[in-house]
């Protein structure tokens, strides 16, 4: 089978108190409080009609400051190997990231948002509602993280990725 090559369209930049990934929370529940805002570049501000209904919003970004990509990484939590699909490495194959995060407001193409852990001026590449009867799970098992999930308050970007 040949590898297709895809094309994404930057939307936004996503603006927060981060200016390098050291430090930054690695999810957003150790970023509570953090404050932040997307901005939607003028042609996709008809996107945004009806969004301030939702508390969440799922925004879903280019690791830019990413550079290469590994199979097998050291995740922040643990200090064993894994497989970059058995993890939320940022080191990929494609350098994407999601996170869910508080819609605070809404003004125009601004979207003020909370509980955010992406570094300053990071490409948006989507952002879709949160919905719990779509996106909650009861999930049995957490693989790896089972041992680790403890830490994640904690839990910062040390650099690691970055080359």
């Amino acid at each position: 089978m040949a590898i297709k090559k895809l094309e994404l369209r930057q939307i936004g930049v996503i603006y927060t108190p981060y200016n390098s990934p050291e430090g930054v929370p690695i999810q957003p529940l150790g970023a509570e409080g953090i404050n932040g805002k997307v901005e939607v570049f003028p042609e996709f501000l008809e996107g945004l009609k009806d969004i301030e209904g939702f508390s969440h919003i799922i925004l879903i970004y280019y690791f830019h400051l990413v550079k290469g990509s590994k199979l097998i990484v050291k995740p922040f939590m643990d200090n064993d190997y894994h497989g970059v699909f058995a993890t939320r490495a940022s080191s990929r194959p494609n350098p994407i990231g999601l996170s869910i995060v508080r819609l605070v407001d809404v003004k125009d193409n601004i979207i003020h948002i909370r509980d955010v852990d992406i570094v300053n001026k990071t490409p948006l590449l989507d952002i879709k509602p949160y919905v719990p009867e779509f996106d909650i799970r009861e999930v049995e098992k957490i693989g790896w993280l089972e041992k680790n999930i403890h830490k994640l308050p904690d839990a910062r970007d040390d650099g690691r990725f970055i080359e």
